[in-house]
């Protein structure tokens, strides 16, 4: 995506927060891969994730739902209370719909299930700098 005056798009910055580790290690590859993509930062639980938006300032974050100290769905209701503009997407392996719409009343854009997790991420996060106007 190039910018009016001929300069490439800064890189959509997606903070990962993931109890995890190899779901994380799994999902990095599959983010810093596309050029418009990039991991700003992994957190392993819902206070880290909140700590490191902060911090880091990310475009996106993607948010499991269930996680140890604070879970995804109030973890999500803090970023969008703190970060207005911030893309939340949240990711989980559980399709308890009632899960599904608390998270989203929290304020996630979408919540997506881990099995179909590849071609809905990307596409959405590539989404991300569109709705920002910057591309």
């Amino acid at each position: 995506m190039d910018q009016p005056d001929g300069s490439a798009a800064a890189p959509v910055r997606v903070l990962l927060a993931d109890d995890d580790p190899s779901f994380v290690e799994s999902l990095r590859p599959l983010i810093e891969q596309q050029t418009a993509l990039t991991v700003a930062g992994v957190a392993a639980n819902g206070l880290d994730a909140i700590e490191l938006a902060d911090r880091l300032d990310p475009d996106a974050v993607v948010i499991d739902l269930h996680m140890p100290i604070v879970d995804g769905v109030t973890a999500v209701a803090r970023l969008r209370k703190d970060h207005p503009s911030l893309c939340l997407i949240a990711l989980t392996g559980d399709d308890d719909s009632v899960l599904h719409e608390a998270v989203t009343e929290a304020g996630a854009d979408a919540v997506l299930l881990k099995s179909d997790l590849v071609d809905s991420l990307v596409e959405r996060l590539h989404a991300v700098r569109a709705e920002q106007g910057h591309g």
